[in-house]
């Protein structure tokens, strides 16, 4: 099958290779985050030669993905990218009149593996989100230009991180983390703590800051929501979840992270005094979620609130007294109906009704049936995302229904998880 792909594209080159007279050249990806996980979204080139009412149908993209650490399926290794648009811009891809740069608009979608420049995969004695060898070569028809050397690569949001710092926990761990900060800095800012899933361990910070989509949190939108606020993407050297022995904890057994995690967190908020310490916020998905709750189990003191997706800790191991503890503890929840890899009815079903019960007044939850096409593009409400993946209304922000149905209303006025999370104080 390998093979047969090769040939066919060795074929629709041919034509190109031989009438092109320039030598190949290089180009720059634009990799973005989307609901469903990164893609390459644009292209941007720089011709040779000027290229004069340039039209997508001019182009041709061919990918080619490639691994030596693990397996990517032969239908997801090579094929066509089909271009959507095109418009003269500088360099990095902003837009001009009279731009010496040609940017390539690539259509991407939830069902487009070949989109991706990470694939989930199994590394070792790990399954996960990993980055992998992506090649393209664009082809202008009329001219036979080349280009099929990659020279750079654009993460928006991504790029606004600092991924530079480690954190060492009494020489037993290190975590890697990504951190944001606005450019704007006052005296008071708040902390938004996000923690990723279990596919996005290892050392690379840009996995869950991709994964999931988490880099959002730093967008103008959801900052503008806080005022401007920092914010720390952990990384779990494996997955928090994980127990001394190496399997999987669900609340039964200590995790061997959470200790180094708080600690990491202290430590940021004392290296930047600003960071407002009444507003602390701590969320995650999945695995993250389970840590989150795992946090404010331990320090319900410390967090402002909780914005928590596909919890994964569960009910039973969580005692009526921690309940007690923490009922006071703002808590947003985030879950869909059919997730079968947190089952909602042995984790945060059960744990929101006993927080209601014990007498919490500010621990809300937004339940869905299936996790949808929010965007509209796809099919909408008709198009269905694995269920496990409701992180998706937290990052997009559109969560904004309680458990019952009803909108979630601050000062009598509808208000999303953001804008709640934003209002909370310690």
């Amino acid at each position: 099958m390998i093979r047969m792909i090769q040939l066919v594209l060795a074929f629709s080159l041919l034509p190109f290779l031989v009438h092109a007279e320039a030598s190949p050249g290089t180009y720059k990806l634009v990799i973005a985050g989307f609901d469903w996980g990164p893609a390459v979204q644009k292209v941007i080139i720089s011709p040779e030669e000027k290229l004069e009412n340039t039209a997508a149908s001019d182009f041709e993209v061919f990918v080619h993905r490639s691994t030596v650490d693990g397996q990517i399926p032969s239908t997801q290794q090579s094929g066509k990218r089909d271009v959507i648009y095109t418009y003269p811009s500088d360099e990095n891809g902003n837009r001009q009149a009279q731009g010496a740069h040609l940017t390539l608009v690539l259509e991407v979608n939830p069902t487009q593996p070949l989109g991706s420049p990470i694939q989930y995969m199994r590394v070792g004695e790990r399954g996960g989100n990993f980055w992998i060898t992506y090649e393209l070569t664009i082809l202008h028809s009329s001219s036979g230009q080349i280009w099929n050397e990659e020279s750079d690569r654009i993460l928006p949001l991504v790029d606004e991180f600092d991924l530079s710092e480690k954190f060492t926990y009494q020489n037993k761990m290190t975590l890697s983390y990504a951190a944001f900060r606005p450019e704007t800095q006052t005296s008071q800012m708040p902390l938004l703590i996000w923690l990723h899933g279990g596919g996005e361990g290892g050392e690379d910070p840009t996995i869950p800051l991709l994964g999931n989509r988490a880099a959002n949190y730093a967008s103008d939108e959801i900052q503008a929501y806080f005022g401007g606020a920092h914010v720390l993407v952990p990384q779990a050297p494996t997955f928090w979840m994980q127990s001394e022995d190496g399997s999987y904890t669900r609340g039964d057994r200590e995790d061997i992270y959470h200790e180094a995690l708080f600690a990491l967190i202290e430590e940021y908020v004392g290296a930047n005094p600003e960071i407002d310490s009444d507003r602390i916020y701590v969320g995650g998905c999945s695995n993250g979620g389970y840590m989150s709750l795992k946090l404010i189990l331990e320090h319900p003191e410390y967090f402002a609130a909780g914005y928590i997706s596909a919890l994964a800790y569960h009910n039973e191991f969580v005692s009526d007294e921690q309940i007690k503890r923490i009922k006071n503890v703002p808590i947003w929840f985030v879950h869909s109906a059919d997730d079968g890899t947190t089952k909602p009815d042995e984790t945060v079903v059960p744990i929101y009704q006993r927080l209601k019960e014990a007498g919490a007044k500010n621990v809300i939850f937004s339940y869905y049936d299936h996790v949808t096409d929010i965007t509209g593009f796809y099919g909408g409400s008709d198009f269905h995302y694995p269920g496990h993946w409701s992180w998706i209304y937290s990052h997009a922000n559109t969560a904004r229904t309680d458990f019952d149905g009803s909108l979630v209303k601050l000062d009598g006025k509808p208000v999303t998880i953001m804008e709640w999370l934003a209002a909370q104080k310690r």
